[in-house]
């Protein structure tokens, strides 16, 4: 292969939402491959431990607080990745917001707040990462999205329909980065464990889990753990240049039934 489409030997990412779950494991994921890792969230404690754990293990690893709903916040974070790491070659959209509640009932403002963290605020980490790299022709950017863009939940109403919009845009940005070098994917999580919704009264996650039997949007009990959606992560940005796995859609395998005798 050309060196022209041979991805440079440091490859320094940002994950957004990194302080738990999907991210925090995709941070560790991508450390473990040889990336420089510069993690982003609001809780700097939580990114600060897992930067000195990612270190410990022999990565490159620094912490910044990110709020992907403040233009002046993302733009001040990608400076300091930038100064602290190099040019960013990789970026994973990963923060996000979720809450429960029936859609008549739920404020407009609410509402707005979860569609401002899982749609405008993707599009903010892209508008401020992804020029350079078109300027340099190559670079990854991976948007977590959820299996609500195709299967939307009730009593979710505001999640669903920032998720399917943030598909519906990153299919037209994959559509305007075509010839640039640039790859935008999108990985599409299923059920999972993750540390989106254990701040939920127990009695509402009760009745949400309730209705997604109901509509058969929970076919099965099982659940992934969120190392598996940074695998998947960890695949695309891995994939050589010339492949573009534009989207995974990474689901829980249902139990293995006993063969009846």
């Amino acid at each position: 292969m050309s060196k022209k489409y041979q991805h440079p030997d440091r490859r320094p990412a940002v994950i957004t939402g990194a302080s738990s779950g999907i991210g925090a494991e995709t941070a560790k994921a991508l450390a473990a491959a040889g990336h420089p890792v510069a993690l982003g969230a609001r809780r700097v404690g939580a990114l600060e431990e897992l930067a000195a754990a990612i270190r410990a293990g022999g990565g490159e690893a620094v912490a910044h607080a990110l709020d992907v709903t403040d233009d002046d916040a993302v733009a001040e974070f990608a400076a300091k990745a930038t100064a602290d790491l190099g040019d960013i070659e990789v970026v994973v959209s990963n923060a996000g917001l979720v809450a429960p509640g029936a859609t008549i009932e739920v404020s407009s403002a609410r509402f707005a707040r979860e569609i401002d963290v899982n749609l405008v605020g993707a599009h903010r980490v892209a508008r401020t990462f992804v020029p350079a790299m078109v300027e340099r022709r190559r670079g990854d950017i991976v948007f977590v999205s959820s299996d609500v863009a195709v299967r939307p939940r009730p009593f979710m109403a505001a999640y669903s329909a920032g998720k399917w919009g943030l598909e519906g845009m990153v299919n037209a940005l994959q559509m305007e980065l075509e010839g640039t070098g640039v790859r935008a994917s999108i990985v599409r999580p299923g059920p999972t464990w993750s540390g989106m919704g254990t701040d939920w009264d127990t009695d509402e996650a009760a009745f949400v889990l309730e209705q997604w039997v109901r509509f058969g949007l929970a076919r099965h009990p099982h659940f992934l753990k969120a190392k598996a959606h940074a695998d998947a992560i960890a695949t695309i940005v891995g994939a050589p240049r010339g492949v573009h796995l534009s989207l995974l859609d990474v689901n829980p395998e249902a139990p293995v039934e006993e063969r009846s005798s």
